[in-house]
């Protein structure tokens, strides 16, 4: 049981972790690219209007490759997690079929108008097609979220006889105290994503001298957008999104911020150490007093259980990983908000398109959000653990009984030899749609 259970887990994570890789770029680019035309129509800049159907283009090999490897999670519920979806497919299976049968087809159809219609539609239906294409991928992270968020504080439900988890309140769904932070914080994550693809891209072109003014416009683009969302992402969504952890899983925010005692007073910070499990500690630690205490509840001297005031089957199964997840998260966010800065400084300037060491940072740190976002999902799935369903359900009862983890281990190996000819393939596929430029 404790191998299948493993197994169920490992391939999980690794398909919806590849997955992500997908649709954090679209949800923030497709912002981007209605700002992009809408400024084309309000200056006249042909210039604009290009960026946009080229990052359009850059959209669509990322939307198809978010469908292709979103529909195998689709199939896991029902073979690996079977049990689970038995219990809650009554109200996980309202958002989900929301998110295929309204964002989806919403996405997919304005995304075809904008790449084939604009000669046909002219420049401002073709600016209502972009707006609607970007309304479907955040409805999509609406709806995503709003089914995760039931997960992490479930609301609105009873049981029933059988056993079966059933919504009572529809508006308790949506309403979801979890919800908001979670997507707001979310999007803007993406948002950071997409500004760095984006920053990146133009600094690639302006360090090569091609497309000068095509990498001008992007690099702006992505320093203005970073700056915005890499300030907001950790404050106030993550702000916000921390405090919900403390007052609905507690253990959990003990775990990711190395609390191992509950101490009288303030509550320091941990900036940098390792979680000795043994010992109970962080080692080698460098912490800030009272910093946790405050920025939690504005209180210096506000007291924050520690892991030992809750029962070891209430804890996270994986405590120094979540933490690790953790202060990787918000260590590389705190050096993005840094490198956006000092973009935007060098901008207003007027010196950042010949600062080519400026420039190479902001073109190799664009892999980094990626890992920023992946790690900050690990994050909130390891930290409801050992839960499936916050304080309901627990993970090792909603797999499905039936399906050996030999089966699951071949499965996991097919999907790691697909997913890497895949990832290829979009790789060429982009840099040949990058090394085209705006200006086919």
């Amino acid at each position: 049981m404790e191998d299948m259970l493993f197994y169920d887990r490992i391939q999980f994570a690794f398909t919806i972790t590849f997955h992500y890789l997908f649709p954090q770029l679209t949800m923030g680019l497709s912002m981007i690219i209605v700002f992009l035309k809408w400024r084309s129509i309000r200056t006249k800049d042909r210039r604009y209007n290009d960026a946009a159907k080229f990052l359009m283009r850059i959209f669509a090999i990322n939307f198809m490759m978010g469908v292709i490897t979103g529909i195998p999670m689709e199939f896991q519920f029902g073979t690996n997690w079977a049990k689970f979806s038995e219990l809650t497919g009554d109200i996980i299976g309202q958002t989900l079929a929301m998110e295929g049968m309204f964002s989806f087809f919403l996405e997919s159809s304005f995304l075809a108008l904008f790449i084939f219609g604009e000669k046909w539609l002219g420049q401002r239906l073709h600016f209502l097609t972009a707006f609607l294409v970007f309304l479907g991928s955040w409805a999509s992270g609406f709806f995503i979220l709003a089914t995760n968020a039931w997960m992490q504080h479930p609301v609105g439900y009873e049981i029933v006889e059988n056993g079966k988890y059933v919504l009572t309140h529809f508006s308790a769904l949506f309403g979801n105290p979890w919800l908001l932070p979670a997507f707001l914080h979310n999007q803007l994550a993406s948002l950071v994503t997409s500004s760095f693809v984006v920053g990146g891209i133009g600094a690639y072109y302006l360090l090569r001298q091609e497309q000068v003014d095509s990498g001008k416009l992007l690099l702006k683009t992505g320093i203005i957008f970073g700056v915005v969302s890499t300030v907001l992402v950790a404050f106030p969504t993550g702000d916000w999104a921390a405090k919900n952890m403390v007052k609905y899983q507690p253990a959990s925010f003990a775990a990711m911020e190395g609390i191992f005692k509950t101490e009288g007073g303030g509550t320091e910070i941990v900036l940098i150490g390792q979680p000795n499990m043994l010992e109970k500690e962080i080692d080698n630690k460098i912490a800030v007093p009272g910093v946790l205490s405050f920025l939690t509840y504005r209180d210096w001297d506000m007291e924050i259980k520690g892991m030992d005031a809750f029962e070891k089957d209430q804890l996270p199964t994986n405590v120094p990983a979540l933490y690790y997840a953790y202060h990787m998260m918000v260590g590389l966010g705190t050096l993005f908000i840094g490198l956006m800065l000092m973009g935007l400084f060098y901008w207003v300037r007027g010196k950042i398109y010949n600062n080519k060491f400026l420039l190479w940072m902001i073109m190799f740190a664009t892999p980094f959000p990626y890992l920023a976002n992946i790690a900050g999902w690990f994050t909130a799935e390891m930290g409801r653990q050992p839960w499936l369903v916050y304080g309901l359900l627990r993970t090792d009862a909603g797999v499905s009984p039936t399906v050996s983890s030999g089966n699951t281990l071949f499965t996991l190996l097919g999907f790691m030899g697909l997913y890497l000819l895949l990832g290829l393939l979009f790789f060429t596929l982009v840099m040949r749609i990058i090394n085209q430029g705006p200006k086919v």
